[in-house]
């Protein structure tokens, strides 16, 4: 079975915060999750944390948001 994370499991995974997390599923740069069908809780999956994992390296490197957004769009990411 897929182990299935809620957004306080990703900001303590990647560092990130929720606010943070939000703002970059608004942008794209993480898939919009699944959504439970009771609770309505947002579920995301071990490659949400991947995706972020790339995304916070690529900003250490200092590379732009709107240059990471690119390369998500051109498949690169």
């Amino acid at each position: 079975m897929k182990s299935v994370l809620l957004i306080s499991d990703l900001a303590s995974r990647t560092g990130l915060s929720i606010h943070t997390i939000n703002y970059y599923i608004r942008l794209g740069l993480v898939a919009a999750p699944a959504r439970a069908e009771r609770s309505g809780y947002r579920l995301f999956s071990e490659d949400t944390v991947a995706e972020l994992n790339r995304v916070v390296e690529l900003r250490r490197r200092e590379i732009p948001l709107r240059d990471i957004i690119q390369r998500k769009q051109d498949g690169v990411l």
